[in-house]
């Protein structure tokens, strides 16, 4: 699994796009599934937060997702999907990692374009796939969607804990 930081530098125009469709309402805004204690999916909107060339998301300590990220730690994130058909998508799912480093929660609270709050718990969103979805002849019958994939190397160290 890679940062955002590798990601961008491997795949910028990617990342590029990514960025864009994660906040094009200025604040950073998409769905985040978690994996339940039960094996359920749990789906979230959370407000992602770009701090240092990092992915961040910001959850508050009495929330499910929260026991369900520092329990597995497994997740997916999906943009919000525009005011219009046949709008782009951009997808990402790793791993995400507590942040317990005082300076880097810093930093996560005064980049977040929403009202954070200093009792949310920071989770950096580790990357490992990521997809990018464009349409073809929108609302006709020949729709068709057509992806871009990219998967972090093998050979990529591990998270930070």
């Amino acid at each position: 699994m890679v940062t955002w930081k590798e990601f961008a530098a491997a795949e910028p125009d990617l990342a590029d796009a990514g960025r864009s469709l994660i906040f094009q309402f200025k604040v950073g805004l998409a769905f985040l599934a978690t994996v339940r204690r039960d094996g359920a999916p749990r789906l979230h909107p959370v407000c992602p937060v770009l701090s240092n060339d990092r992915l961040f998301v910001l959850i508050t300590p009495r929330s499910p997702k929260r026991h369900d990220l520092l329990r597995d730690g497994r997740y997916a994130l999906q943009s919000f999907p525009q005011p219009k058909a046949g709008s782009d998508e951009f997808f990402i799912a790793g791993k995400a990692m507590v942040v317990n480093d005082s300076a880097v929660r810093a930093d996560i609270l005064r980049d977040a374009a929403h009202m954070a709050d200093a009792s949310e718990i920071a989770f950096e969103l580790w990357i490992d796939r990521v997809m990018h979805t464009r349409w073809e002849h929108v609302l006709t019958p020949q729709m068709q969607s057509l992806h871009k994939k990219w998967r972090a190397p093998e050979a990529s160290g591990a998270p930070r804990t």
